[in-house]
């Protein structure tokens, strides 16, 4: 394996790393039976966290674009 392996590979893992994190800390779309009895959030209580999961979800999608771009170039390398 080259040096250049070595880096694509470490990119790869923590691409890969970042992308299970931003995807586990992103809150649920399910409300469940709180829907039901009312004890779901009301429509300005739930847009104060969307700006960190809109944040979450950007990252989440750049890094599966890293983490495509960089499997595509290592199948090359090899």
């Amino acid at each position: 394996m080259t040096v250049l392996d070595w880096i694509i590979g470490i990119l790869l893992l923590i691409s890969a790393l970042v992308m299970i994190v931003t995807v586990l800390l992103q809150s649920s779309e399910r409300t469940g039976l709180g829907a039901v009895s009312g004890a779901a959030e009301t429509f300005f209580g739930k847009n104060k966290a969307k700006g960190m999961d809109a944040k979450l979800a950007l990252l989440t999608k750049i890094c599966a674009g890293v983490f495509i771009v960089l499997s595509i170039v290592m199948m090359f390398l090899d």
